[in-house]
């Protein structure tokens, strides 16, 4: 594995143009994969924040359904996001042919 001269402590740096490409080569600097490391700093930042400031117990309250009508309703949108995030459909599973 070759070691880079630019990380090394106590090497000169780069000039400013190759600097640039190390970085743009190295995804240095930018968002990469899956993480966005600031977005979830600001999300759990806010989240906590919420959580210290606002009763929880009476917003939960406020989301309960209110009636056993609504209940139902709540528990058959739930039912149809679990089926569309397992790639199947309401359909298919009452089809007996689909696996």
């Amino acid at each position: 594995m070759k070691s880079d001269p630019a990380k090394t402590p106590g090497a000169p740096k780069p000039p400013p143009r190759q600097q640039q490409q190390q970085q743009q080569q190295s995804g240095e600097g930018e968002q990469y994969g899956e993480g966005n490391y600031k977005a979830t700093r600001d999300y759990n930042r806010a989240l906590k924040d919420h959580v210290e400031h606002h009763d929880i117990e009476k917003e939960a309250r406020d989301a309960a359904p209110r009636s056993e009508e609504e209940a139902n309703e709540m528990e058959d949108a739930e039912r149809a996001g679990r089926e569309r995030a397992r790639g199947q459909s309401a359909k298919d599973e009452d089809d007996p042919n689909v696996n």
